[in-house]
């Protein structure tokens, strides 16, 4: 089974994603390690398009059964295998910054409230994560561009919306694997 899981950052993509994967006994892949390079500021320095496409292209296909997080709509064509089943998560926009700002937290300390250049960067990504369900703004990927590319897909799709729990989201998850088995 090859799902693809994306929505809005905050969404609860990764967290889906890695619970699912294990449940499947799947290989899971996030779209951020072939985007981003490992860097001293993170999710500053990205992968050439050509290598990241090439690197995830590899990975995808030594992988029996995978589940792949985050939003790959504008990779190019001939990137990724065939889906079985893209499932899409959307939460309000209060709440995924909330979660954003928790994460952010948890993840860097207090260095995003304390020194400047990191301030900005914590800033401008909230600014962009909070754009996602704006028709225009900052945010290239939202929820528009996902809604338009959704009806050019040819797989199945599960629209997840609204403040469930994890459990509650794997089970509509595996319910609708049944459904397309």
């Amino acid at each position: 089974m090859n799902i693809l899981i994306f929505g809005a950052s905050g969404s609860g993509v990764t967290t889906t994603g890695k619970i699912l994967a294990q449940k499947l006994n799947s290989d899971y892949f996030d779209s951020d390690d072939y985007f981003w390079k490992s860097s001293k500021i993170p999710f500053t320095e990205r992968y050439d398009v050509e290598e990241r496409n090439n690197r995830i292209k590899k990975d995808l296909l030594n992988s029996k059964s995978w589940i792949l997080g985050g939003s790959v709509f504008e990779w190019g064509e001939n990137v990724f295998p065939d889906f079985d089943l893209v499932v899409f998560l959307w939460l309000p926009a209060d709440l995924r910054i909330e979660r954003l700002k928790k994460r952010e937290f948890e993840r860097y300390g207090n260095i995003i409230h304390t020194e400047p250049e990191r301030i900005l960067k914590f800033k401008k990504f909230i600014e962009w994560a909070a754009d996602y369900d704006k028709k225009s703004g900052i945010a290239n990927r939202n929820f528009y561009a996902h809604k338009k590319w959704m009806k050019s897909l040819k797989y199945p799709i599960l629209k997840i919306e609204g403040d469930l729990s994890i459990e509650e989201r794997i089970h509509m998850i595996l319910f609708k694997i049944k459904m397309i088995s």
